[in-house]
């Protein structure tokens, strides 16, 4: 009887999990093992039956396969091929700055979502060689469609969902809050709250603060916003990757000074025309739907539930085709002195 693989997942903050559980999902199918390494305040978003490793010595032990993380960098003298499959889609949050594309000389397979990220990741392997790319779809939209299509919410009163990233410059917590609480007493409409992990503390208890006066609003903060997705009818944000996220689901979005507007969103500059922004999306405009239809295409096209399972392919087809026949990857000494300072792990065997 063979023995049987082993896969290791890297979180450092909540969304990493409904991210890397599908591709958990798929591997324990095909009867692989799996751990998870906790780098971050998110520990105690792991279920009972999730092995969890809590140092350098274990992880070696364990001996992965592979190593799946969400964020842009890796622990380098981890065991096993690393394998990049993004936070979140390519939103150009930042214009000119190419953050989606940024390559830090860690990763062996980049696992992306469709064809705005594809392409240009191929033509940076093809560049620099120490790496291959291979389009999966990305496997936190299998917490959708892994059981089918899903429908519009049915909601007795229309549900808003707000959500605000947490750099400085962008978000539109600070801006849309008093704009926000006016519609939340004038409006027969229920609220959905949800900032950044990583948002200002004094702002996030502002926002949390409306859940405890008002009824009609619910401030959540945990490891999974999926429920949040499927529940609104509309979200409003700023610029963030849940915005595809929930357009992926056949729903408007309303943003506030989005770094990268465009006809698939309703963009506002001014925190006075939320409400008509929201009533506009609320009509779900056919010319609108059919703009947002055709974004979320080349973005992500797989909307079957499956990319888990292709991300896994994917590694399969690696360690088969590519493992030990790629050039060396850059050197990095200093990005990798920053990860072993991390873990405070300086060993170089």
């Amino acid at each position: 009887m063979s023995t049987p693989k082993k896969y290791l997942f890297i979180a450092s903050l909540t969304y990493a999990y409904p991210i890397l559980r599908p591709i958990q999902r798929a591997i324990r199918e095909r009867g692989g093992e799996t751990a998870w390494f906790v780098d971050g305040p998110c520990d105690e978003y792991l279920r009972d039956d999730e092995r969890r490793l809590h140092s350098v010595a274990e992880v070696k032990a364990f001996d992965p396969t592979a190593v799946f993380t969400v964020a842009n960098s890796v622990y380098d003298f981890f065991p096993g091929i690393k394998v990049q499959v993004f936070h979140g889609y390519n939103i150009d949050k930042r214009p000119g700055r190419g953050d989606h594309f940024a390559l830090k000389g860690f990763f062996d397979l980049y696992c992306t979502q469709g064809p705005s990220s594809t392409g240009r990741f191929e033509e940076l392997a093809r560049k620099h060689r120490y790496f291959r790319v291979v389009e999966t779809g990305w496997p936190k939209l299998d917490n959708f469609f892994h059981d089918g299509p899903v429908g519009l919410p049915q909601n007795e009163r229309p549900t808003i969902l707000y959500g605000s990233t947490f750099t400085r410059w962008i978000t539109s917590a600070p801006h849309l809050y008093d704009a926000i609480e006016r519609l939340i007493r004038s409006r027969e409409w229920d609220w959905l709250l949800t900032l950044h992990p990583k948002s200002d503390p004094e702002i996030v208890a502002r926002y949390k603060a409306l859940a405890d006066r008002y009824p009609n609003v619910r401030f959540a903060a945990d490891d999974d916003n999926m429920t949040l997705l499927r529940q609104a009818d509309v979200m409003v944000c700023d610029s963030s990757s849940i915005i595809v996220e929930f357009m992926m689901l056949d729903k408007p979005v309303v943003t506030y000074r989005n770094t990268a507007p465009g006809p698939h969103l309703i963009d506002i500059d001014e925190a006075d025309r939320l409400e008509q922004a929201i009533e506009t999306a609320l009509s779900r405009p056919p010319e609108l739907m059919e703009t947002i239809d055709a974004y979320c295409r080349t973005m992500d096209p797989h909307r079957d539930g499956h990319s888990a399972e292709r991300v896994v392919e994917a590694v399969e087809w690696f360690l088969t085709n590519c493992k030990g026949r790629l050039p060396h990857k850059p050197l990095n000494l200093f990005r990798k002195y920053k990860m072993r300072k991390r873990l405070r792990y300086y060993r170089f065997s």
